[in-house]
């Protein structure tokens, strides 16, 4: 089976995957049959446990490039191992894909990063207290874990779109509890920009893998002790897909032919 769907994938011959993070499973309409693959049908790939995340590969396309979106992820809170937080992304390389975009939802702590913008994400804090490569010596370099010239691409591509796209640093916590007010002013003051539950992992492994990445953030709320209302996860599903749109139109602008194709 696990061969079979990797078959699938190399024959649509996408180069580009798109993880979907909490909420923004509405960037993609639902395709024909034959351009869904079940996560369950794939050796190795656990199941979601969290509502937003659907757990399959989509054969679809943006900006006129084939793209392969997995919607839905599982995060190490579920009880999953690094190595089987990765899976997908895995599976993805093995399949062709060398180009990978990483979205997450994320609680903003930059006061000048409002919620319902997005942050595209110039490097992450890995606080999980975890890796994908654990067990092996795998020294991978990750100064420019997120490809600087993807930066520029979709930084120009924002500006000829006219769309608010915010740069900064990612912090991923293991979860699943949100953090403290404290925490926050902590990871502020290690310079972070946004908190999220997810990501770094899968930048690793994607990195591991000689994979090029661009990661962004939602931005869905303010982080703890930033905003008085309590903090929920039907907050950040709500926000997530309400900022798909601009997501999607970042995307297409940088993704097609307006300049020149992603290589």
């Amino acid at each position: 089976m696990d061969n079979f769907a990797i078959e699938r994938v190399r024959e649509y011959g996408a180069q580009i995957a798109l993880v979907l993070g909490s909420g923004l499973s509405s960037l993609v309409q639902d395709p024909a049959r034959d351009h869904v693959i079940p996560y369950s049908e794939i050796g190795g790939l656990p199941r979601s446990t969290v509502k937003g995340h659907i757990g399959r590969f989509l054969l679809d396309e943006i900006g006129g490039q084939r793209v392969v979106f997995a919607q839905g992820r599982v995060h190490l809170y579920e009880g999953h191992r690094a190595s089987d937080v990765t899976a997908g992304i895995r599976f993805l390389a093995r399949a062709g894909i060398t180009k990978l975009i990483l979205t997450n939802a994320a609680g903003s702590v930059n006061p000048d990063f409002a919620p319902g913008s997005w942050m595209m994400i110039t490097d992450h804090l890995n606080l999980t207290g975890t890796t994908p490569l654990l067990g092996k010596a795998g020294f991978i370099d990750l100064t420019d874990a997120y490809s600087p010239a993807w930066r520029t691409r979709f930084a120009a591509a924002a500006r000829a779109k006219n769309l608010r796209l915010h740069e900064g640093i990612y912090a991923g916590m293991l979860g699943p509890q949100y953090e403290t007010p404290g925490e926050v002013k902590m990871l502020r003051h290690l310079g972070a920009d946004a908190i999220g539950m997810s990501t770094v992992c899968e930048t690793i492994q994607a990195r591991a893998l000689g994979l090029e990445v661009a990661g962004f953030s939602c931005l869905t709320n303010w982080a703890a002790g930033l905003n008085p209302q309590p903090l929920s996860h039907a907050e950040v599903l709500s926000a997530g897909k309400a900022s798909s749109e601009a997501l999607r139109l970042l995307l297409e602008s940088a993704i097609d032919g307006t300049c020149s194709p992603l290589v």
